[in-house]
């Protein structure tokens, strides 16, 4: 049987000016102490104005609402801009406040945010409380994730080292912090299985002459597909992913020495196969002027060691040291 995971839709709270509120707690708490303090002095004062029930009633009425000021300051909350603040009541979701400013809301209500520790005992068994427990704000600002390189197997199965950097942002903060038990930490995992995943499935390079994608010829087309994968991933989780970048690409220490030699061999080859051509062409001109300019008549045999010395010459790695004939080529 498939289980049902519940959604919860975002809610974005219309919370109450905090300023009147301020002003309006002042007025109460201030009140309450003048009734405090006021009626003991009128009680004592030696007319019987007030009857000692009722200094007991206003008593405990002043020190009721010195109690309630006190928790309506409670409600008092800030926001900067590109903040949130994810809010539950008695349990269940209340709703989320993304609008900066002064605000007040329910005191009874408590932040969420998953990410942010607050109480808890060190490995050296003493108390540990965070200034963070007041602060459960979520950003909402873009962030980066530098994912350190890793070693994986290309499609060749040539090890690889890939690293990879992600900018990202929360975009749904009741999502992020209700889907999922730490976004920061679900984005991180997720972000590691994607490389991994997508470099599996392509070469480090394309081999001679093809068009195929690969790490290194194709990094930006190789960083869209992380970017699209990774979206679909951590959709659930309220993120929103801005881009993806491969910061680092090379192979693997252990093999790194052999794929440099082949490297150099291909570009050796490539180097003597331009040099070839042109060589060619260059005798081939030779003879054609030699022959328009009626310069000197050869026949086949003096055309091939002609083009046999000029290709040397062309073609070597050194210097072509030159021998006089002094006699007959026959």
């Amino acid at each position: 049987m498939r289980e049902e995971r519940q959604i919860v839709e975002e809610k974005v709270l219309h919370a109450k000016n905090g300023f009147a509120m301020l002003f309006l707690w002042l007025i109460v708490l201030v009140g309450s102490i003048a009734v405090m303090i006021a009626a003991p002095v009128i009680y004592s004062g030696g007319e019987s104005v007030i009857s000692a029930g009722l200094l007991t009633v206003l008593e405990i009425i002043g020190t009721i609402l010195v109690i309630v000021a006190i928790i309506g300051f409670c409600g008092l909350r800030i926001l900067e801009p590109n903040e949130a603040l994810v809010l539950a009541l008695f349990g269940n979701y209340y709703g989320t406040l993304k609008k900066p400013g002064f605000f007040w809301v329910n005191p009874f209500c408590t932040a969420i945010n998953p990410t942010v520790k607050g109480f808890g005992v060190t490995a050296s068994g003493k108390a540990n409380i965070s200034i963070s427990t007041i602060n459960k704000k979520v950003s909402m600002k873009a962030m980066t994730l530098n994912n350190e390189k890793q070693k994986v197997n290309d499609e060749l199965g040539n090890p690889v080292e890939i690293g990879a950097v992600v900018i990202w942002k929360v975009e749904n903060p009741t999502k992020a912090v209700i889907n999922v038990e730490n976004y920061k930490n679900y984005l991180s995992i997720q972000c590691d299985a994607i490389i991994r995943n997508t470099a599996r499935q392509y070469p480090y390079d394309a081999s001679e002459g093809g068009d195929e994608k690969s790490l290194r010829g194709s990094s930006q087309e190789i960083a869209d597909i992380m970017n699209a994968e990774l979206q679909s991933k951590v959709v659930n989780a309220g993120i929103k992913i801005m881009e993806v970048r491969i910061t680092h690409l090379a192979y693997a220490p252990e093999i790194a020495s052999a794929m440099l030699q082949r490297q150099q061999a291909a570009a050796i080859i490539d180097a003597r196969q331009k040099i070839v051509e042109g060589a060619v062409g260059m005798v081939e001109m030779a003879l054609e002027q030699l022959n328009e300019n009626e310069i000197v008549e050869l026949d086949e045999e003096r055309k091939a060691a002609m083009v046999s010395n000029l290709l040397v010459v062309l073609c070597g790695n050194k210097d072509a040291q030159p021998i006089v004939n002094s006699g007959s080529l026959y």
